[in-house]
Order: C-alpha cells, then sequence, then structure tokens
C-alpha cells in the first residue's frame, strides 16, 4: 500500500518538458522540511491521503488518459513500492517523470529523473515558522543533499539538476554544488542545469526571473519558470 495525496490531469509547469499533458501522482511523506515547500500536505504537515494498492493507482492513471506520468511528492522515492509502480507505468508504454530532491537512492524506471538538490535556503527558520524546532532544523541539514545519490542518478537516467533559486546570494552556491558532483560524474552538462525562481505569486517570479534569466544563460543552463503559477494561479492540482 502506498500514501497517496493525489491523483490528477494537468500539463507539466516545471522543466524539460514543460507545457506537456500529464497525469501526476503525489504521494505522501518527507524526509525533508523545506522552507517554501509549495506541497506541505504532502510533505511534512502530511494528509491522511488514501491508502492504494499499485495496481490502484495504476488503474486511475490509466483512467486519465494521459501519455506522461509524473511521480511526485512529498519524496517519492522514500518508498520501496514505486520502483513496482514504474514497471507497470513502463510496461504500459507511458513515458515517466519521477521528482526527487537526489537523496535517496532506488532503482526505479524513468525516462526523466528530476533532481532537485535543496540549497541552504531550503532551511526552515524560527522567523517564518514558530513551529520549527531545532531537532526539525537538525534532520533538515543532515539530509537535504546526498552527493552520492544525486551523482548516480545523474550516470544512470535522462536527468534534469533543477534548483530553487531564491535570492543572487544562492548563485555562489549552485557553482559550488556543481564543482563537487564534477569530481563524482563526467556526464554532468550545463544544458542539464536548471534555475527556477522560487515563489508562488506572478509579481515573485516575474521580479526574480528579469535577473536569474540573464545569469542562467551566461553559464549555459536552463532558466526554469514555474509556469502551472502562470498558467493555474497556486492551487492545488494544477
Amino acid at each position: 500500500m502506498m500514501r497517496v495525496i493525489e491523483i490528477f490531469a494537468s500539463r507539466q509547469g516545471e522543466g524539460l518538458w514543460t507545457g506537456e499533458p500529464s497525469a501526476f501522482v503525489r504521494l505522501g511523506g518527507c524526509h525533508l522540511h523545506c522552507r517554501f515547500c509549495d506541497t506541505p500536505y504532502a510533505a511534512w504537515n502530511c494528509e491522511p491521503g488514501e491508502q492504494l494498492t499499485v495496481d490502484e493507482i495504476v488503474e486511475r492513471v490509466v483512467a486519465l488518459q494521459q501519455p506522461h506520468v509524473v511521480i511526485t511528492g512529498g519524496e517519492p522515492l522514500l518508498f520501496p513500492e514505486t520502483i513496482a509502480l514504474t514497471e507497470r507505468f513502463e510496461a504500459l508504454a507511458l513515458k515517466i517523470t519521477v521528482e526527487t530532491s537526489g537523496t535517496v537512492e532506488q532503482p526505479v524506471r524513468a525516462h526523466l529523473m528530476s533532481i532537485s538538490p535543496k540549497l541552504s535556503n531550503s532551511t526552515p527558520n524560527r522567523a517564518t515558522d514558530p513551529s520549527v524546532t531545532d531537532v526539525i532544523i537538525q534532520r533538515h541539514e543532515e539530509n537535504r543533499k546526498n552527493l552520492d545519490v544525486t551523482a548516480s542518478y545523474i550516470e544512470r537516467y535522462n536527468y534534469q539538476l533543477k534548483f530553487v533559486v531564491d535570492t543572487p546570494n544562492d548563485l555562489p552556491e549552485i557553482e559550488l554544488f556543481l564543482q563537487h558532483i564534477q569530481k563524482i560524474t563526467a556526464k554532468i552538462t550545463p544544458d542539464r542545469v536548471l534555475l527556477m525562481p522560487q515563489g508562488v505569486t506572478l509579481d515573485t517570479l516575474t521580479e526574480r526571473e528579469h535577473w536569474l534569466r540573464p545569469y542562467a544563460e551566461s553559464r549555459g543552463y536552463m532558466f526554469c519558470q514555474r509556469m502551472q503559477i502562470f498558467w493555474y494561479g497556486n492551487q492545488r492540482g494544477s
């Protein structure tokens, strides 16, 4: 059984396959506590969701009649059942994206591994969330990155490496992260590095695009806008 928060049809709003009609499977649970998490209801403030079997999930996805399935969370690779789920989708000739922080390794089937390493800007703090404790902060810091796992995914899959950027101060940390990854794998290339502005409003995303897009293009990276916000606003199931 798997905890499923929602299954819905929409368009992929981020990354290399932006605009593709897709079925989204959002699994519940995450070992991180990102300050700007846009799906806390599926992560650390997790709703009960539904307990579904792999067969039940596949049946609901097939009913949506989409050519592409996105498995997301939370952190979908926390769960061993995700392996069988991706195998079933592959057998049905569906194109598969798995969205992950790149910190938990599972031998899933995926046509695109969407890896989103968490920078220090993701660390929760009491100024923005009084419920945050020292234990939560420590656990997040211990788990928010795993260079070996990220490099392994880069080696074995078609991938994109998507960084959430809050301010220009984040950019040196991204460059340092990439330098460390390049010491482990030579497969990483600039055109697979995506820089995405943090934000859930059009004004914030547009303002950050003004300085982030030129920087990304100057480095040979891809600027990645959050198009689902432009299309649908900041709402669930979109």
